[in-house]
């Protein structure tokens, strides 16, 4: 019996979550510099995990 384990992390491109947040990539990009945002550069772009996009929605979200 051959059971493959899942153990990909998903990752949004900074386009990618410009889009679903529908504001202009730049922001995001500000977002990242910031700090408020933790991301990774693979050469030219960004990667923002799944867990680290929704855990800056809840931080950003208003009471």
């Amino acid at each position: 019996m051959n059971i493959m384990i899942k153990n990909e992390q998903e990752f949004y491109l900074a386009e990618e979550l410009a889009e679903k947040l529908r504001v202009n990539v730049m922001t995001i990009y500000r977002y990242i510099k910031a700090g408020k945002l933790k991301a990774y550069k693979f050469g030219k772009e960004f990667r923002v995990e799944k867990s680290e996009f929704e855990s800056f929605l809840k931080k950003s979200s208003t009471k």
